[in-house]
């Protein structure tokens, strides 16, 4: 179906044809090009008057996490130049701006995955325009396998470290000529996801837990795999031996670029299936468990993200007013 762009006015459309032009001819048309990224960026705040400060992806069955947002403005991914479009059921392919509470957002509802054809410097590449509209912190969710015995359908685990198996093997969203405007030819990751976010990620967690909640919250290592197939159960035992406690397909490459480009990086994932780790379990892993899992726990998940997103947006305003560029 074709998709058909209004301006609203002539300066407008002056500024999509310029980019348009210039973003046919680069070299690196796939996504890496910093002035690409910088005209799809230019396009969105072209359109709208809303300057984000916090930048959230919605993973399979999280979706409704933009439901809390009050929007000003949204995008299909398809009407945005350039844009990779999400192809897999649980991401609506929306990019929406608006306010939790007081805090500016931008918010992907539904990202794009290696698995769909998609090369990894496309699939950061939201990521990247969130840097360029104005994001400082980026909050990404996603659906994952329990490796860790003790994880349960439904927990959550926040992420304080990674296993990027895509990386391992050659394939990185940084790989090919660096540009020094985005960051550093090497980027060190012992600290990509942000301590203090985690912290505050945990006490507000904890405030659930006192009230009775029956959602038990943990903080433990992610591994990304390339899929779309689950893991063997000879996959699944190496990842347990290796300490590994939830297992998926997205988030890491993502939290490599934005901490490449000096984005505040923190991402949870919610236990949607305990792995199988023995041969004769009938029980399979499959999709649509993955969106149940994510509905029923979709009202904690909705509440928890919005009271750390007014967590973060309260500590850059008190250290905006102390005279300090956003959040150390």
């Amino acid at each position: 179906m074709d998709c058909v762009i209004t301006f609203r006015t002539r300066r407008d459309y002056r500024l999509y044809r310029s980019f348009i032009r210039s973003a046919s001819k680069n070299l690196f048309v796939s996504g890496s090009s910093y002035e690409l990224i910088k005209g799809i960026a230019d396009f969105l705040l072209s359109r709208t008057d809303l300057r984000p400060k916090i930048g959230i992806i919605c993973g399979s069955g999280l979706g409704s996490v933009a439901t809390i947002l009050d929007v000003k403005k949204e995008f299909s991914y398809s009407e945005i130049p350039h844009f990779p479009r999400s192809t897999v059921p649980g991401h609506a392919g929306k990019l929406l701006f608006g306010y939790m509470g007081n805090v500016a957002v931008m918010c992907m509802q539904g990202r794009v995955h290696f698995y769909e054809g998609y090369d990894l410097v496309k699939c950061v590449m939201p990521v990247r325009v969130m840097k360029l509209c104005g994001v400082t912190h980026i909050i990404m969710s996603n659906a994952a396998g329990g490796v860790n015995e003790k994880y349960n359908v439904g927990d959550i685990m926040i992420v304080k470290d990674h296993v990027n198996f895509l990386g391992l093997g050659g394939l990185n969203p940084l790989r090919g000529p660096n540009d020094d405007r985005w960051g550093p030819r090497f980027v060190a990751l012992n600290k990509a996801y942000d301590q203090w976010m985690r912290k505050k990620a945990k006490e507000l967690a904890s405030q659930y837990q006192q009230q009775g909640s029956r959602t038990t919250f943990h903080e433990g290592v992610y591994a990304v795999v390339g899929g779309p197939n689950f893991e063997t159960v000879a996959e699944l035992r190496m990842l347990r031996k290796m300490g590994i406690d939830a297992v998926g397909m997205s988030t890491a490459t993502e939290a490599i670029a934005a901490h490449h480009c000096g984005m505040t990086v923190f991402a949870f994932s919610l236990i949607t299936n305990k792995c199988v780790l023995e041969y004769d379990v009938e029980e399979m892993p499959n999709h649509e468990e993955v969106i149940e899992s994510g509905l029923k726990q979709e009202s904690l998940v909705k509440d928890w993200v919005s009271s750390l997103v007014q967590a973060v947006g309260n500590q850059w305003l008190m250290h905006t007013e102390k005279g300090c560029n956003g959040l150390d």
